[in-house]
C-alpha cells in the first residue's frame, strides 16, 4: 500500500459549526464579510435513534466550498450540540487576494468589530471572531508562497524529529522579527 492516497481530497467540502442565531449569523457572514447564503437546508434527521429538526445554513466561497451552520429547534439539542468558544490556535483560514483582504478589514471596521493582523512570513493574516465564537483568518500568501511551500515540503519530516526531540530553533525565513 502506498504511504499517501493516490488521490487526495479535492478540496474543501464544507466546514461545519453551530449557530444559535441564524438570522444574526446571515449578518454576519452575509452583509459583513460578503459571503452569500447560496443553501438553507430544513430537515427531519434521525441522530441516535432520536428525530432532530435542524436548519443548515451554507455561504459560500469562490471554489464551490462553504462555511456551513447548523441551529437545531429543540433548546436542549442546541445546547447539547452547541460549539464551545476555542482559543486564537483553533481557527478556519480562508486564502483571499490582497484586496479582499482589505475590503474584508474596512467591512468589519465599518460594523465596529474588533479584528487584528498577524504577519507570519509566508502569509499575511487578519482574524476576526464570528457571532458564534469561530475564530476566522483571511490569509494573503506570501508573492514567493510556491517557493516557499517547496522549500518547507523538503524539509518537513526532519523538522517534524526536530521539534519531537525537542529542539526549539525556529525555522520559518520569511518571519519578520518578532
Amino acid at each position: 500500500m502506498s504511504r499517501h492516497l493516490e488521490c487526495l481530497p479535492l478540496r474543501l467540502h464544507h466546514h461545519a459549526f453551530t449557530t444559535d442565531d441564524h438570522e444574526k449569523n446571515r449578518r454576519f457572514y452575509e452583509d459583513i464579510l460578503g459571503l452569500p447564503l447560496v443553501a438553507m437546508w430544513i430537515e427531519h434527521e434521525v441522530i441516535d435513534g432520536e428525530h432532530v429538526d435542524l436548519g443548515h445554513a451554507f455561504y459560500g466561497l469562490a471554489d464551490g466550498s462553504a462555511l456551513a451552520f447548523f441551529q437545531f429547534a429543540d433548546a436542549q439539542k442546541q445546547a447539547l450540540w452547541k460549539a464551545r468558544e476555542q482559543s486564537l490556535f483553533v481557527h478556519l483560514s480562508l486564502l483571499v487576494e490582497r484586496a479582499t483582504q482589505i475590503d474584508i478589514e474596512a467591512r468589519l471596521a465599518k460594523a465596529g468589530l474588533h479584528s487584528f493582523r498577524m504577519n507570519h512570513g509566508f502569509c499575511d493574516s487578519l482574524y476576526v471572531k464570528d457571532p458564534n465564537g469561530l475564530t476566522l483568518e483571511f490569509t494573503v500568501d506570501h508573492p514567493d508562497a510556491q517557493n516557499i511551500a517547496r522549500t518547507m515540503a523538503a524539509s518537513a519530516h526532519e523538522d517534524l524529529r526536530r521539534w519531537i526531540r525537542g529542539e526549539r530553533i525556529p525555522n520559518n525565513n520569511w518571519r519578520p522579527p518578532v
